[in-house]
């Protein structure tokens, strides 16, 4: 029977997948190929268009799918009344129905700024597992990154002192995108978010004003714009009103009027028109009231209204923050059986081995990595990648938001302008260690020979 709700449990993890994880599963059983030792690195091949560093974030959603990684006598049964599975090895049903996840995960912290062709994540298990869970974290990791990358370049233009606020529910990929979306944005330094749901499951408090649908009724029912403002008032006192859905500063003007009156107003919000005029002119009516600014804001706008002297104290952000450019995050094999393998396919070079990023920093600048293999050692520099997951079990519990939140600020704040520029950035050094250009040699050797 079609299940058209289509929700998403914990239950359903293993199943997440695309067919032909499964279908390779099935091979490397067949092959007595699947308890070998592979490793899996996820690597972002090129930065998105104009971004000079990414964020990593996801990675705690990433291990509680690997802790639940399990298939049910149901989901098995599925999977064999599928013509594609008609001929794979009887053992296939054995493997998946004692499945667990018995591997190693190494990884870099959230909140980290990495760049291109660096692991973000190395998967370190039995082959047929490796394989199976690609899909899964490829989905969490390259969203939630770029929604923390771009909340991260957001906060950084719009400054320690403003407040931004998550507005992107409507606009996110689907009910599951937008809860990463709510959890990657507050994890990458973003205020609050007006997601319910994520706020109540995170611990924080949700945040947001009224739609001009409430201002319009009211106003249609109960006489005037004010008396709109009033009846909201009467439930939310204090609350921000949006002030835009007719003449911004007609609103502004009555609103100055009753404050002096005693009308107590903690903020009011615009989302259309010249933000920059606008909020000056209400400025100069409210000089005690924040104003937010929302209307698919992203931080290049935001960089417009600053130059251009808007009076903005935050930033409602939606549509720009969810969506945009992907991250482009690819998981490839770089070791069997401790063979180093690598991909030479043209514009999609892999590298072989097992890998460590040694990352520099001088007077809290970052100023370049080396990329090396696991067992190098750093020369004054710094290992970013850390084990995670021993044999299926957690070495260490996740970091609160707060502390991933506090990791993203110094981590953007030990980048260079220059890298951090939304216009032109340019990208850090990043060099191989003499270890890994040698590997590389060999392996690109034998695969040519």
């Amino acid at each position: 029977m079609e299940d058209i709700e289509l929700t998403l449990t914990p239950d359903d993890y293993s199943l997440l997948t695309d067919l032909y994880q499964l279908t390779m599963a099935a091979c490397y059983v067949g092959e007595h190929l699947d308890q070998r030792r592979a490793s899996f690195e996820m690597t972002v091949r090129r930065l998105p268009e104009r971004f000079g560093y990414l964020i990593a974030m996801g990675l705690a959603q990433a291990l509680d799918y690997l802790e639940k990684f399990r298939f049910s006598s149901t989901q098995v049964e599925a999977l064999q009344s599928m013509g594609a599975f008609e001929h794979a090895p009887t053992q296939f049903w054995a493997v998946l129905q004692e499945a667990r996840f018995s591997g190693d995960v190494w990884a870099v912290p959230e909140g980290t700024a990495i760049f291109a062709n660096e692991p973000l994540l190395r998967i370190e298990a039995p082959l047929w597992q490796a394989q199976l869970v690609e899909t899964y974290l490829l989905n969490t990791l390259n969203y939630q990154t770029l929604v923390a990358t771009r909340s991260a370049r957001m906060r950084d233009v719009a400054g320690v002192d403003a407040t931004l606020l998550e507005f992107g529910t409507r606009r996110a990929f689907s009910p599951q995108g937008a809860l990463w979306a709510a959890r990657a944005a507050l994890a990458a330094g973003l205020d609050a978010t007006s997601n319910v749901l994520a706020a109540v499951k995170l611990g924080r408090t949700p945040s947001g004003t009224m739609a001009h649908a409430l201002v319009m009724a009211l106003s249609a029912t109960e006489g005037t714009e004010a008396e709109a403002f009033t009846a909201f008032h009467r439930y939310f006192p204090g609350a921000p009103l949006l002030i835009d859905t007719y003449d911004t500063i007609a609103a502004a003007r009555d609103l100055s009027e009753q404050m002096k009156a005693g009308l107590q107003l903690s903020g009011v919000r615009i989302d259309s028109g010249d933000l920059a005029s606008l909020s000056q002119q209400v400025r100069s009516l409210l000089p005690g009231v924040a104003i937010i600014a929302s209307g698919d804001l992203d931080e290049w706008k935001i960089a417009e209204l600053k130059a251009a002297g808007a009076c903005i104290n935050g930033y409602g952000i939606g549509t720009q923050l969810v969506t945009g450019s992907p991250v482009n995050g690819v998981y490839k094999l770089v070791e069997i059986d401790g063979i180093p393998v690598m991909k030479e396919s043209p514009g999609k070079i892999t590298h072989p081995g097992r890998k460590q990023i040694f990352r520099r920093v001088e007077n809290g600048i970052v100023q370049c990595d080396r990329l090396g293999l696991i067992h190098e050692t750093p020369d004054h520099e710094q290992p970013l990648m850390q084990l995670v997951f021993k044999q299926g079990q957690r070495v260490q519990e996740s970091d609160s938001l707060s502390t991933i939140a506090e990791r993203t600020i110094a981590s953007v704040a030990s980048l260079s302008a220059s890298v951090r520029d939304i216009d032109q950035p340019e990208s850090i050094p990043l060099d191989l260690s003499d270890d890994l250009s040698a590997l590389i040699k060999k392996t690109r050797r034998k695969t040519t020979d």
